[in-house]
């Protein structure tokens, strides 16, 4: 990983919930306004979306992106949100080599905008929305293997003052946040969190051991039951693949109910 780039996994709440005041969202909130306020402010932002799948790794090259609201159902002012950030081509094309030289197939986009993934976390964390940002799909074939390749290609980025943001949900049962919060799942949701937790963290893990362990996340304790479909962990394998090595820090929350996390990786 580059001396210049700082890597984090979030986990980003429930649409626009946390930019509304929800109260199954506050612990959420405090957490990414604490971690920004302990991160260098980044020249750049790279984040990588659980809400964006495509063929292959695309990338956003715009130069002033539009929002997209991909939800529904929410209060007319969830419609409303701005976060008028730039693109930054440059990056995009950073990007789009890494990927290429390391023979992952790989598009740019210069029309799409920013998903909620992107728009409300960062919107919590760096509110002035003066930080250039470009968003990078993920694989719709939800392969954990190619997202780890992902990652390890992007150790090849030489950008000055970098952040990296898998945004994504360490739980992520739709059934479950809106079912009673039993004992037994309130058990499943731990027991998967303590697994994810000592994969990410425990420095006696090899990095072969650990990118092992990702690689088959669906062999976890409860995982598929925490993941019934897995494009919301998959922000982390890329994460991952990028740092190579333990997370300095894990960021517990309780957000909507459930137990979930998020990992930081400091600059080398």
């Amino acid at each position: 990983m580059s001396a210049n780039t700082d890597v984090l996994f979030i986990s980003h709440g429930g649409g626009p919930m946390p930019l509304l005041g929800d109260p199954g969202h506050r612990e959420m909130v405090e957490r990414l306004e604490e971690i920004a306020g302990k991160l260098r402010k980044p020249s750049a932002i790279l984040v990588i979306s659980a809400h964006w799948e495509e063929a292959v790794p695309t990338i956003t090259a715009g130069t002033n992106p539009p929002l997209i609201y991909d939800y529904s159902g929410f209060p007319p002012e969830s419609y409303e949100i701005e976060y008028p950030c730039p693109g930054e081509p440059a990056l995009a094309v950073q990007v789009h080599e890494a990927l290429e030289k390391a023979g992952i197939p790989v598009q740019l986009d210069h029309q799409r905008g920013f998903d909620h993934g992107v728009f409300v976390p960062l919107k919590l964390m760096y509110p002035s929305a003066d930080i250039p940002c470009i968003q990078l799909s993920l694989v719709k074939d939800l392969d954990a293997s190619t997202h780890l390749a992902i990652g390890r290609a992007l150790q090849a980025l030489e950008y000055k003052n970098l952040l990296v943001i898998g945004s994504g949900f360490s739980f992520h049962n739709m059934r479950a946040f809106f079912a009673p919060n039993t004992p037994e799942v309130q058990a499943r949701n731990r027991a998967f969190e303590d697994w994810l937790e000592e994969t990410c963290c425990d420095p006696a893990l090899k990095e072969a051991e650990r990118s092992e362990r990702l690689l088959h996340w669906d062999r976890a304790p409860h995982a598929r039951f925490c993941h019934p479909r897995e494009e919301h962990l998959l922000p982390l394998h890329v994460c991952y693949g990028l740092a190579n090595k333990p997370s300095d820090t894990h960021i517990s929350a309780t957000i909507l109910g459930k137990q979930s996390g998020m990992f930081y990786w400091g600059a080398d």
